[in-house]
């Protein structure tokens, strides 16, 4: 299996990837086609594919924040089942980071991720794709570690109609597993850039941030 990087809208491996974006993720979390031009360019993003035998079997999106040493993960798809995607991925993302951290002079603090709650939404099927069931994936996150911010969390809908996205919990992959708390200022920091592509954002989302920022951390749960 290879690990191939995706940095022009024009590489037919794309279309590949954005396909099966379409297929396991709901409307609103799927970027239009033509929108991913400008972040695909950009060298912060890395958007990588798993190639098994000439077909996109999977793909993840990731980028890290230099200032702020955390990384975060965008998406991961796990699109054949038996062939160890999710772990090829995984340990290749893990990897990148690193290695980009060490350049950064440090070592990686955590990486952030929005998990999907199946306990509270139960519509999403994913395409019906076993191994992106919401249950599958959340199960799987915890084992690598991921903890969820005790945060009714929030965030704007990525068709930028200014509507609020709920049924996710923004989780924190921390370098230390024994951490508990997560500083307020880094999450709203991290938040405020992240989203900073969507010009139209829910009320729900601003009076999240702002209470956040009224608060020193933040605690970090079990999935």
């Amino acid at each position: 299996m290879e690990f191939i990087r995706i940095s022009h809208i024009d590489n037919p491996l794309f279309a590949s990837m954005h396909r099966l974006m379409q297929e396991v993720f709901p409307p609103e979390e799927v970027l239009d086609f033509e929108l991913w031009r400008e972040p695909l360019e950009d060298p912060g993003i890395r958007v990588f594919v798993a190639v098994h035998e000439g077909e996109v079997v999977g793909a993840t999106e990731y980028r890290y924040y230099p200032d702020l040493n955390v990384a975060m993960t965008d998406f991961t798809i796990i699109g054949r089942e038996s062939l160890g995607v999710g772990r090829f991925l995984a340990r290749e993302r893990q990897k990148d980071l690193q290695t980009l951290a060490r350049e950064n002079g440090k070592e990686l603090y955590g990486m952030f991720a929005e998990i999907y709650d199946p306990y509270r939404v139960e519509e999403h099927a994913f395409g019906g794709i076993k191994p992106m069931d919401p249950f599958v994936r959340r199960e799987v996150l915890s084992h690598l570690g991921y903890k969820r911010t005790n945060l009714d969390y929030v965030h704007p809908s990525w068709q930028n109609d200014g509507e609020a996205v709920t049924g996710l919990d923004l989780c924190f992959l921390p370098a230390d597993e024994n951490q508990t708390t997560l500083e307020a200022d880094l999450i709203v920091t991290f938040l405020q850039r992240y989203y900073a592509v969507l010009p139209q954002k829910p009320q729900a989302w601003l009076d999240m941030v702002a209470s956040l920022s009224a608060r020193k951390t933040v605690e970090l749960l079990p999935i």
